[in-house]
């Protein structure tokens, strides 16, 4: 009888602990959220033009070019990728995202062609830095599918500023015609306008 007394004693308590556990474990639960399922196509900017694996560059941060993360409106501030239906409406398309803002993707792509063009010191603003020499920044504009002409458009308004000196903008854009509304079609084709666009402006900085 004292046996079975005990045991029941202990059976309480274990239960009372399983109980306590069960409601811990569903409370955390509760409050953590592990996401909905990824779209079947993730897209990402490649630069088509790299700085080899081993290179060293070093320099006055007064000489240094800081590329800035662009500006973008709401319409690009999203993980999606809009589609231009008309001039009013704007859709997104189906099954397909960035893996990141496109506004840090495109910063990156530009810096790393910078990187490649001019073999100067490149920084991002996420690297500390003060008194470089040359900002890059802007606006980016558009980097999306245009239903109407079937293209691909990447705009980016470009503002150059030295410390000291004057400031410059340039507005840059890229078209890639002829591209089929779908995710495997539209992704390379934003890399390849994309990829123009961060030429044309390591061109502008160099020159």
């Amino acid at each position: 009888m004292k046996f079975g007394a005990k045991t029941g004693i202990f059976a309480m308590r274990f239960l009372k602990r399983s109980s306590a556990l069960l409601v811990l474990t569903l409370t955390v639960s509760g409050c953590l959220s592990f996401g909905s399922k990824p779209p079947p196509t993730l897209l990402s900017l490649t630069p088509a033009s790299v700085v080899p694996v081993g290179t060293v560059t070093s320099g006055d941060p007064k000489t240094a070019i800081m590329v800035m993360e662009p500006e973008t409106d709401q319409r690009l501030a999203t993980m999606r990728v809009p589609v231009q239906i008309d001039d009013t409406n704007v859709a997104y398309v189906k099954n397909a995202a960035w893996v990141e803002r496109p506004a840090r993707l495109f910063r990156a792509l530009l810096a790393e062609t910078l990187r490649s063009k001019t073999h100067a010191l490149v920084l991002e603003d996420t690297q500390a830095a003060a008194n470089v020499g040359v900002r890059v920044s802007g606006r980016l504009i558009d980097m999306g599918y245009d239903a109407r002409t079937s293209s691909v458009v990447v705009r980016f308004e470009a503002i150059r500023g030295s410390t000291g000196g004057a400031v410059m903008t340039k507005r840059f854009e890229s078209v890639v015609p002829g591209i089929q509304a779908k995710p495997e079609f539209i992704g390379p084709a934003l890399n390849q306008a994309a990829n123009d666009v961060a030429a044309q402006v390591a061109a502008w900085i160099v020159g």
